[in-house]
């Protein structure tokens, strides 16, 4: 399972996520799109060497997201195990081939046919 998958299904849980220019940024998951771009709110702030700013919502872009500290009481095998239960293909015959239309000017390549 893509790391990504997995945090689009931690709706309403509390993270920490950690850029790469060392910010520290707490609060509850919103939602998270396929590009990791992560929606928080009730969020607490902490820029590196400041003092902790409190906000009711935040945006974070996926590609400056160095990483995301899970809480402790989060039950990791509950989701993964769901995510496995689904199958992904049900299909196990084979598709059937549709017919080739007929190729314009025939088999003969560029130019005239002539014969030798």
């Amino acid at each position: 399972m893509k790391l990504v998958k997995f945090l689009m299904k931690l709706n309403n849980e509390k993270v920490q996520v950690e850029l790469k220019n060392g910010t520290v940024i707490s609060g509850e998951i919103i939602s998270v799109t396929p590009s990791m771009n992560i929606n928080l709110k009730n969020v607490k702030m902490t820029i590196k060497h400041r003092n902790p700013i409190s906000l009711e919502y935040v945006n974070i872009r996926g590609n400056q997201v160095r990483l995301v500290i899970l809480p402790d009481e989060l039950n990791i095998d509950s989701i993964i195990s769901d995510s496995m239960l689904k199958p992904k293909n049900l299909s196990t015959v084979a598709p059937v081939q549709k017919a080739k239309a007929p190729i314009r000017g025939g088999r003969r390549g560029r130019g005239r046919a002539r014969a030798f």
